[in-house]
């Protein structure tokens, strides 16, 4: 796969600039696809061997533009950033969705590389991720995962799976970053934030700090 070149990387990033500065419009919007399109799209591309390829090969280059933050590959170096590797491609893409369409926020230079991505880029992006692997962990004190273990079992299987894996609506929890973690989780647990599940907060809603700890021990090492 070739690596993008500076000159497209530059691009990119003066787009989300000039986009993460820029104000909304009743018209933004008008020429995007629906989510349901792109998803149909991606689905579509994943079963014919061909496309993926060439989408892989495109993705890896607009995926530069995430590895500032989100690391080589999707594999985070900063921990309260979240891995991107191996992330479900049907969630990857249903939040770049939502950061285009305003529907998920964060720091408006996310958000307009985002919004910066065309939606096939969008797609390449979202199934390149999806198959690097993520970087094994060192393991964590055999305690602490234990009893994260009882509690993922308990808590949390039911929608994100045995596995960790998720859905393409759920995202991947296996292999994640531990700081990351802890933070999701308490924010669920104060019902603070942008994003609010109530899910979640239901779920979250009695843990100890001890008991996030132990969980974000167990999840970061899940290896399935």
């Amino acid at each position: 796969m070739s690596t993008p070149s500076y000159a497209r990387l530059l691009r990119l990033m003066l787009i989300a600039l000039f986009t993460a500065a820029a104000p909304a419009t009743a018209g933004d919007t008008s020429a995007e696809p629906t989510p349901a399109a792109l998803h149909a799209q991606m689905k579509q591309i994943s079963g014919d061997p061909g496309s993926l390829s060439e989408a892989l090969r495109r993705g890896q280059q607009s995926a530069a533009v995430c590895r500032h933050c989100h690391g080589a590959g999707g594999n985070s170096v900063l921990p309260e950033v979240p891995n991107l590797a191996s992330q479900n491609a049907g969630y990857l893409l249903e939040q770049m969705n939502k950061f285009t369409l305003g529907q998920r926020k964060s720091s408006a230079f996310m958000e307009g590389m985002i919004k910066a991505l065309t939606p096939d880029e969008r797609i390449a992006v979202a199934l390149f991720l999806s198959q690097q692997p993520v970087v094994r962990k060192p393991a964590a004190a055999r305690t602490h995962s234990a009893a994260g273990k009882r509690l993922y079992d308990k808590l949390c299987v039911s929608c994100h799976g045995a596995d960790g894996r998720g859905t393409d609506t759920i995202p991947r929890l296996a292999g994640q970053q531990v700081k990351y973690l802890e933070d999701a989780l308490t924010r669920y647990r104060s019902g603070n934030g942008e994003r609010v599940d109530p899910r979640m907060a239901a779920y979250t809603r009695n843990l100890k700090d001890t008991d996030i700890r132990n969980l974000a021990a167990y999840l970061t090492v899940l290896q399935p």
